[in-house]
């Protein structure tokens, strides 16, 4: 079984910052793309960013300059830094994972249970 745990998310005002992490654990060869998306209230879920298991990087248009991901693949960790918050930022955020379980397995995509973060004065 394989398990992501976020961690990170609450209440701040605009402008500030936040770190997010999302641990992976369990039955874990590799992991390749790890990202983090972002459902706000009655809008749909948008992938906010993703980095790839060579570091390489993408991220949404809206949070480009702002926000960086990156990631301990000695921990099969990724975090996601938050900086100069703005109240649209108000989502669920959650990590997700390409992982493969055992070697010349399947990669099976796995998702965290979300973590909250509020931007508001």
């Amino acid at each position: 079984q394989v398990q992501l745990v976020e961690s990170g998310g609450g209440l701040v005002q605009p402008g500030g910052s936040l770190r997010l992490s999302c641990a992976a654990s369990g039955s874990i060869f590799r992991i390749n793309d790890m990202g983090w998306y972002r459902q706000a209230l009655g809008k749909q879920r948008e992938l906010v960013a993703v980095i790839s298991s060579a570091q390489d990087t993408n991220y949404a248009d809206s949070v480009k300059g702002r926000f960086t991901i990156s990631r301990d693949n000695a921990k099969n960790t990724v975090y996601l830094q938050m900086n100069s918050l703005l109240p649209e930022d108000t989502a669920v955020y959650v990590c997700n994972a390409l992982i493969e379980r055992r070697p010349g397995g399947a990669s099976n995509r796995f998702w965290g249970q979300g973590t909250q973060v509020t931007v508001s004065s």
